[in-house]
């Protein structure tokens, strides 16, 4: 196993990883379910603090992979085998997540998450041994993996009321591991292709929210409920998912991620995003669902299950993607202002029409900017041609 080169070109995903966050998404769906399921019993204090603990859980193990296959990628059988076994490991915590939010039995989950921490502690030792990462590099991560691993075992016999609290240290444990491991010697993890393989993540993600509200349309259909209603709102719906999608890829953020402190903002970020991205999924058949009275919640209840995330996605679209791209100007203030917008469609009388219009109007907005600079830049070039033509006369 060596280290890839950080210059590499044409540097993108492999089918093997391609497969690996299909898997994964498994799980995303398995949580999105249950998330909109406990929303419509009217549970939201369960359904929002079951889905963020599972959640988190799904995504760093996601995390860990996607990071360490970017720096070390051999592709031979040692190392699909074991890429395998993390994806059994996401499998696992799929397959617990029901019982963590019915009975807040979190065991299948961390064992799950068990399974993949084994694994990735198996790459890291076999990066240090081979001298790829360095051997304090790869014995940090892969210590520190294990360490935080035994807490979240342990974590298991906290009494109920405990847990919650604990399990926001034992996170942060987790997430200063890669932090600690980068300080020791940076890892040769590549811009363009990590910015690819989140960019990836996200497109499946916003594929399942569109599965899972597509599925609750046919829910109705099947119901013989076929008002103007449900189509508006099913229109609403996907105009909202295409500009989520339109948003996050209208810039690239491969041409700045060119340290370890952007990669560690840019990538724990992402947190909002896929998360608020899944949610999104659960809130639009939570819509559809309280049109044929399949929801306990009322109408800003059910409202807010799609302006609450859609207003956070953009808040860490904004973060994460315009305001690196984007200094000056009033340009970068349009996202919080359809943020805002958003929220506020909360209280309308056809709220997710209303989210659907702002976020393609934000769309329409950074359409027509780009389109206005780069006439500019045409008028700059032009301007340039006709000097440099005026001053060869001259001479």
């Amino acid at each position: 196993m060596t280290a890839r080169d950080t210059n590499e070109p044409h540097r993108t995903a492999t089918p093997l990883e391609l497969f690996f966050d299909l898997c994964f998404v498994v799980a995303v769906a398995q949580i999105a379910g249950e998330l909109h399921e406990y929303l419509a019993q009217g549970r939201p204090a369960t359904a929002v603090g079951s889905f963020l603990t599972v959640f988190f859980a799904i995504w760093w193990g996601w995390m860990g992979f996607t990071w360490f296959s970017s720096a070390f990628d051999p592709n031979d059988v040692p190392f699909r085998l074991v890429t395998l076994v993390i994806v059994t490991g996401a499998l696992v915590l799929a397959a617990g997540v029901r019982p963590a939010f019915e009975e807040h039995d979190f065991a299948l989950v961390v064992v799950g998450y068990t399974v993949m921490r084994l694994a990735l502690i198996s790459l890291w030792l076999r990066a240090a041994c081979a001298g790829a990462a360095g051997r304090r590099t790869g014995r940090t991560f892969a210590a520190g993996l294990a360490v935080v691993q035994g807490l979240w075992c342990a974590w298991l016999l906290l009494p109920e009321e405990w847990q919650r609290p604990v399990f926001v240290l034992l996170a942060l444990l987790d997430l200063a591991v890669p932090v600690l491991g980068e300080r020791v010697r940076p890892t040769s993890w590549h811009a363009h292709h990590i910015a690819e393989r989140y960019g990836l993540f996200t497109m499946i993600v916003l594929g399942e929210s569109v599965m899972s509200a597509t599925s609750a349309v046919r829910r109705a259909v099947d119901a013989d409920y076929a008002g103007g209603d449900l189509y508006l709102l099913a229109g609403g719906g996907l105009l909202t998912v295409f500009a989520m999608w339109w948003m996050y890829f209208a810039s690239s953020a491969g041409e700045f991620l060119d340290s370890t402190r952007e990669g560690f903002l840019w990538g724990y970020g992402h947190y909002l995003i896929f998360g608020a991205a899944a949610a999104v999924g659960a809130g639009l058949a939570l819509n559809i669902d309280a049109l044929t009275d399949e929801a306990a919640l009322t109408d800003a209840g059910a409202a807010a299950t799609v302006t609450v995330p859609v207003a956070v996605y953009l808040m860490a679209v904004w973060a994460l993607h315009v305001r690196p791209h984007h200094r000056g100007g009033w340009g970068p203030f349009l996202f919080p202002a359809g943020a805002t917008l958003v929220l506020a469609a909360t209280v309308t009388a056809m709220p997710v029409v209303a989210t659907g219009l702002v976020t393609a109007g934000l769309v329409a907005v950074g359409v027509l900017r780009e389109r206005a600079a780069e006439r500019r830049a045409e008028r700059a070039r032009a301007e340039r041609a006709r000097a440099e033509r005026s001053g060869g006369a001259a001479a």
